[in-house]
């Protein structure tokens, strides 16, 4: 390698090595990298120091914060596996750790597992980490990962991804560090899957959920289910300067205009979720940023190929250039969305097809595939609710579009409550809302395939099926790339789900609270935020 191909390479990749060590690489996680990029041990000493030299000007050891989600109940719970909420979730990426990390953009760092490697995409071989520990004081174990992945199987545990983990058909220990997954037929996607938030490991044998003894950056001080959670600083903890924050506290204030006010007050350091109808108050607010994620949250207008309308020839292509995605992004969201193209994979994922236009809002061409369905004038049902996000003004936007072509709709907001249970999945045209999910297999094997438990639009295809099944046990990523390509066309063309927007996550926080990143698995940094953020005075 030349003198000149080592000085670009590092110019151009020193902020590349400072964000893995924000996020917690170790040195050897970096000397790996960059020798596996052609960089010699030397060179990439001087890289690393470099880049450690810069990551330690910007961030600060010490402080506390408050943060506040939006959603709590006195199920709350420090079991992983059970975990639905958002206050689950931080505390769960507080107090404990996985075995993977998705980094921004998607990309799969190592966290608790050193290698995760497979021939066949069936049969992995996972080496851990060595002298990571328990905050009781217990070394981390193969025993602790197999126990933790196999209590998910086990239906009276009640795990929220137990279809997810029967794939892992058996778990063989090879010694302490080393075992082996064997799955039920091969998934590429595994490193990805055991990054999901209910995958965090537990010690062996743990069944009392009171308090958290995990590998995380936090000790578990209080947990008051529904009330509040209060981590402190784990001073042994396996990455190095991390976490900077001595402890915070988590709560719920479910009130949007509440959680603004606290944040407002200095009350609070972070308020999640903020619509942006509220976005007014914060505009040029001083000592208030924004952090906006858009990782794949969308809502959808869902119609059902089975019933009437949605079976009739021609109706759901109507509807599909009947929806103004431009006024819905501006209007509505504020510019806080992304234009969508009708199928689930968003921008920000590799498998996402670039070639696959949105459709442009034609109420004339509507019109015409109205006639064809033998529909227009005749007044349709629009099931609505402020359940999912937006879903009263989309509705809205649809209903004055069909005004103008003859095409009447019959909008009815129905309460929030009940909503899922009663409507969702059920009316013959309904929204949902559909949070982000970080593989297109798992997104299609939930909502697209036939047998799929959430098939919003009854959508049903044999080929559709098979491709599945082929792109996830493909370990040729240009090959899975082309079959998901595919796969989106026959989702934005023949299911009955219209995504005209993919809906920005934005957290309103103090101007001193630094180190927030976008992550693929949703706001607050992925719920991950306490073991990175610090406070800049």
């Amino acid at each position: 390698m030349s003198h000149d191909t080592v000085t670009n390479w590092t110019g151009r990749d020193d902020a590349m090595v400072e964000h893995a060590i924000r996020r917690g690489a170790t040195r050897r996680d970096l000397l790996r990298l960059l020798m596996a990029s052609g960089i010699g041990l030397a060179a990439g000493g001087t890289i690393i120091g470099r880049a450690t030299r810069a990551f330690a000007e910007t961030p600060k050891s010490g402080g506390s914060i408050t943060a506040a989600g939006w959603s709590a109940s006195t199920a709350d719970t420090l079991d992983p596996a059970k975990g639905s909420l958002s206050t689950d979730y931080v505390r769960a990426c507080a107090f404990y750790n996985r075995l993977t990390f998705l980094e921004e953009g998607g990309d799969v760092r190592m966290e608790l597992a050193d290698k995760l490697e497979t021939q066949d995409a069936k049969t992995w071989t996972l080496t851990l980490r060595p002298d990571v520990t328990f905050h009781d004081g217990k070394t981390l174990t193969t025993d602790d990962v197999i126990y933790s992945l196999q209590r998910h199987k086990d239906p009276a545990v009640g795990s929220k991804v137990n279809a997810m983990a029967k794939q892992m058909e058996s778990f063989k220990k090879v010694d302490d560090k080393v075992m082996e997954i064997v799955l039920s037929a091969p998934n590429a996607d595994l490193p990805i899957i055991l990054a999901l938030h209910h995958f965090m490991i537990i010690a062996d044998g743990t069944t009392d959920f009171s308090t958290a003894n995990g590998t995380g950056a936090f000790k578990c001080e209080v947990f008051e289910p529904g009330v509040r959670s209060v981590g402190v600083k784990n001073e042994n903890y396996w990455k190095d300067q991390l976490p900077y924050l001595d402890s915070f506290e988590f709560i719920a204030i479910s009130d949007e205009p509440a959680r603004i006010n606290a944040l407002l007050s200095g009350d609070i350091a972070l308020a999640a979720a903020i619509n942006p109808r509220s976005m007014r108050r914060l505009d040029g607010v001083d000592g208030v940023s924004l952090s906006q994620t858009t990782s794949g949250n969308y809502t959808d207008l869902n119609v059902r190929l089975d019933m009437d309308p949605g079976d009739k020839a021609g109706f759901v292509e109507g509807m599909k250039y009947l929806i103004n995605r431009e006024v819905i992004k501006r209007s509505i969201l504020r510019d806080l969305a992304v234009v969508a193209n009708d199928q689930p994979i968003s921008p920000n994922d590799k498998y996402y097809n670039k070639e696959l236009p949105a459709k442009e809002y034609d109420p004339d061409k509507a019109k015409s595939l109205f006639e064809k369905a033998g529909v227009l004038g005749q007044t349709i049902p629009i099931i609505t609710s402020d359940a999912p996000n937006s879903a009263v003004d989309m509705a809205t936007v649809v209903q004055q579009a069909g005004q103008e072509i003859g095409m009447p709709f019959d909008v009815q907001r129905v309460p929030s409550d009940g909503y899922w249970s009663n409507y969702w999945l059920k009316a013959p045209i309904h929204f949902g809302n559909i949070n982000p999910r970080p593989t297109p297999d798992i997104l299609f094997s939930l909502l697209y395939a036939s047998d799929a438990p959430w098939n919003e639009s009854h959508y049903k295809s044999e080929k559709f099926d098979k491709m599945l099944v082929e792109a996830r046990g493909s370990l040729d990523e240009a090959k899975r790339k082309a079959i998901y390509d595919e796969m989106q066309v026959m989702v934005s063309e023949e299911a009955g789900t219209i995504i005209p927007v993919w809906i920005s996550n934005v957290d309103a926080l103090s101007s001193k609270l630094k180190g927030m990143r976008a992550n693929p698995l949703g706001g607050m940094m992925g719920y991950a935020f306490a073991e990175y953020v610090w406070l800049d005075d």
